[in-house]
């Protein structure tokens, strides 16, 4: 007889999401593809909020990848217009307890962007709770930046923590379970190596239509699930 599902002991510290579907969901509504990323936004407040609210310590976001800069110039720049309201916002409301910080190569911002990315940092840190958010950011990329890190501090035979230790998540643990809106069932780059564990959820429902509804059930489904690690 099949074996009945274990409850899930290991709990839910890191939830990861990537927010697919911003386009479509415009599309769907005749609209063009800069008012889904708006949406987009919107949704991506709500369900940090709630992942706050239900005691999830920390939520890392798939906000803009490497692969993304060759997506057409208005649709960047209205990417690049949310983020700029999205530091605004998070510089105004200083009761949060929430850290920021950004992953990804940062270097290639204009530096009044890159200043108040890293004054954001600053402001935030030791904070109780974490938000990660992926920009300009690709796992591989990553990968590779961490070898390099280890290369130079004059490694020659690395072993897993002395890649661990120079990603960018160094000081945050993996996540638990990874998100995926939209309907695809791949990764997309994202948080490869930190995910080597990680339970995987897809669901059809795009990116501005995702709800605190949806988190639940996720976290519900994680829940059912049991974390073996290789083992039984």
């Amino acid at each position: 007889m099949p074996r009945k599902p274990t409850p899930q002991t290991t709990p839910l510290r890191h939830i990861a999401f990537i927010m697919d579907g911003n386009g479509r969901w415009a599309r769907r509504r005749g609209m063009p593809r800069e008012m889904g990323h708006r949406a987009g936004a919107k949704t991506f407040r709500r369900v940090v909020d709630h992942c706050d609210k239900i005691g999830i310590q920390a939520v890392t976001v798939y906000a803009f990848s490497t692969e993304n800069w060759s997506r057409p110039p208005e649709e960047i720049n209205s990417i690049m217009e949310l983020l700029s309201d999205f530091l605004t916002e998070a510089f105004d409301r200083p009761e949060d307890q929430v850290e920021i910080r950004f992953l990804g190569d940062k270097s290639v911002f204009e530096l009044p962007l890159r200043g108040r990315l890293e004054q954001l940092e600053q402001r935030t840190t030791g904070r109780k709770s974490r938000l990660n958010i992926a920009l300009n950011y690709g796992s591989r990329a990553e990968i590779v930046h961490s070898v390099n890190t280890a290369i130079k501090e004059g490694k020659r035979q690395l072993a897993e923590d002395d890649i661990s230790t120079a990603l960018y998540t160094a000081d945050c643990p993996d996540p638990d379970m990874i998100v995926r809106t939209g309907g695809d069932m791949r990764l997309s780059n994202f948080l490869l190596w930190q995910g080597a564990y990680a339970e995987l959820y897809f669901t059809d429902t795009l990116w501005p239509d995702f709800t605190p509804r949806h988190v639940d059930k996720a976290v519900k489904e994680y829940y059912r699930r049991h974390r073996r690690y290789g083992g039984l």
